[in-house]
């Protein structure tokens, strides 16, 4: 079984975890042109690219600035994105099995790199799908992954069983033929969601909490079969039969 979740738009260049051992992104190279397009843009123009303040379009002007240089430490992409999701997987207290198991389980969408593994080495940088370098004739990074990420996402999914956990933001389906995913392998979409007056409602920052929280649940829990995600149960959230479908798992919270 395979998990998937979406990058995250906030990173850090610094971590004391350490890990058995590390990766380099299959589309390393692909990356490093991608840096060196928007190193062309200045901080004014990435602010409206990113759209972005101007604290965040300068920081990420130096980013790109500085992308090759050997002096710009790369970290393993599970250590280097620190948005909510991340910091519930929690990876601080992982083993050596649990880093190699995640290394063989867990993708990570990256507009910059593509399709990360969660150990490959990789540098700090804030880039959104729907920016349009003229380098790609003016298609939005959604459309540039599209056919170079979906056969290897479908061999690297079958390669663990066939069956895809999707906990990834529903933008990141952009990045791949989502329908040519869900006709070669399964796919279970976890939905998290919160009963209030007698409906059924989505509160973005319990959806990435449980996120997070579900695939560390998976990856400490070696969960190989999608069956076993019924089982979850993570601060009042857990499985909801009446609501769920074969392919949409819902996990809900009386509030």
């Amino acid at each position: 079984m395979m998990t998937f979740i979406s990058c995250a738009k906030t990173m850090t260049d610094h971590s004391k975890v350490e890990v058995p051992t590390t990766g380099t992104p299959q589309f390393q190279a692909e990356a490093i042109q991608h840096a060196l397009d928007m190193s062309r843009f200045s901080a004014e123009e990435l602010e409206r690219l990113l759209r972005v303040n101007s604290k965040i379009a300068a920081e990420n002007y130096l980013r790109f600035q500085d992308f090759c240089s050997e002096a710009n430490k790369a970290l393993p992409a599970l250590l280097a994105y620190t948005g909510i999701v991340f910091k519930r997987i929690c990876p601080q207290d992982f083993t050596a099995e649990d880093f190699q198991y995640v290394q063989d389980h867990l993708r990570i969408t990256s507009f910059l790199y593509g399709l990360l593994r969660p150990l490959d080495l990789i540098k700090n940088y804030r880039l959104e799908g729907d920016v349009r370098l003229p380098e790609h004739e003016g298609i939005s990074m959604f459309d540039y992954w599209k056919p170079i990420l979906t056969d290897e996402f479908i061999k690297s999914i079958k390669a663990q069983g066939g069956t895809l956990v999707n906990l990834a933001s529903n933008e990141m389906k952009d990045l791949f033929d989502w329908k040519r995913i869900e006709q070669q392998v399964r796919v279970i979409t976890p939905e998290f969601q919160v009963w209030k007056k007698g409906k059924l409602t989505t509160v973005v920052i319990y959806t990435k909490m449980c996120r997070g929280e579900m695939t560390r649940y998976i990856i400490k829990n070696r969960i190989e079969k999608p069956e076993e995600l019924k089982s979850f149960n993570w601060e009042g959230f857990c499985f909801d039969a009446e609501h769920s479908t074969e392919s949409q798992y819902l996990f809900s919270l009386l509030s």
